[in-house]
């Protein structure tokens, strides 16, 4: 009985002891930065066979998933177009170096209801989302086709309040950046002092910059009377430049300048010793034989390079101008 009894304990010890080695050890960190991957993927959950362009990223929360707006006809068919949202998403693993994109047409309240002002009968493009330190108000804005004068900036502002819906008051025009031409595509600095829009007021679309006056909060100063605004002449050509957006040091939009790949490429400008740097295009790995727009720069502190997302109406999409992502690395 002992023998048997002693049998039996050495019997469970030997498996314990061989489920204990069993035991998984800690997965390994090998990446400890992600890297976003420089092949271009389509956002196919938010594409449609429609027209879908001119994305704004929520830059205020630096999260794997983001609420997006951008541009999209789909709801009239080809007709007008108007600001839509949705969700775009990733993961990396530390250990594989594995990176999934995702992307969805997502519901969202607070953004609905933003939205629902800025949608009128007629075209909007080129939303701006960004939050104010100076004052705790966030602030959208569009470009909208008005009659008589084209495309022209608006704005509201509202309490960055996601508990419960804020007031949200009706989108002004931003006199400050409009004339009785085409105006749009608005993109602020990292200070928020200085802003960059496009315009054809002088017969073909140049991005333009104006200096905030110190004395001025952000509601008048874009409620301010039009100045003339100054041209970016490192970069502009006789060729149309558009979609400008600025992330810290980067300049990024798109232009049909000669030597290019094909309609409207993309092209980076490095702001160095106080100027912008002459431009540099993006290359044939983003840019197409079609026409890419407006390219919008992303940054996530846990990886090493920036995201870029773009519209293209190349081949190989759902139809129209569809939206792509890329990781990108940019000049210093």
């Amino acid at each position: 009985m002992a023998n048997r009894r002693l049998t039996l304990i050495l019997t469970v010890f030997c498996i314990s002891a061989a489920l204990s080695g069993c035991r998984e050890e800690s997965l390994k960190v090998n990446y400890e930065l992600g890297i976003f991957p420089d092949s271009v993927m389509a956002l196919d959950g938010l594409n449609t066979s429609w027209d879908d362009y001119n994305m704004d990223i929520e830059a205020a929360r630096i999260t794997s998933s983001r609420q997006v707006v951008f541009s999209s006809n789909r709801k009239s068919s080809g007709g007008e177009f108007d600001l839509v949202s949705g969700t775009v998403g990733y993961t990396f693993g530390q250990t594989t170096g594995y990176f999934e994109m995702h992307s969805d047409m997502t519901s969202d309240s607070f953004v609905d209801a933003l939205l629902q002002l800025f949608n009128t009968g007629s075209d909007e493009f080129g939303p701006l989302r960004f939050f104010n330190g100076r004052n705790g108000l966030e602030y959208m804005a569009a470009a909208t086709q008005t009659s008589g004068h084209g495309l022209d900036i608006v704005f509201t502002s509202y309490i960055p309040v996601y508990s419960q819906l804020p007031v949200f008051e009706v989108p002004v025009p931003a006199r400050l950046f409009n004339s009785s031409s085409d105006d749009a595509y608005l993109s602020l600095g990292t200070t928020g002092d200085t802003a960059w829009f496009c315009s054809d007021r002088g017969g073909n679309f140049d991005i333009y910059s104006i200096i905030r006056p110190w004395q001025l909060d952000m509601d008048q100063w874009f409620r301010s009377e039009p100045v003339i605004p100054a041209s970016v002449d490192s970069i502009n050509t006789g060729s149309d430049e558009k979609c400008p957006f600025i992330r810290g040091r980067y300049m990024l939009y798109s232009s049909d300048m000669a030597g290019g790949y094909g309609g409207f490429d993309l092209y980076c400008s490095v702001f160095r010793s106080g100027k912008w740097s002459s431009p540099v295009n993006l290359g044939p790995g983003i840019n197409s034989a079609a026409n890419e727009y407006r390219p919008v720069l992303g940054v996530d502190l846990q990886f090493e390079n920036h995201f870029l997302i773009f519209s293209s109406d190349r081949p190989g999409g759902k139809g129209g101008y569809d939206l792509y992502f890329t990781g990108i690395t940019l000049p210093l």
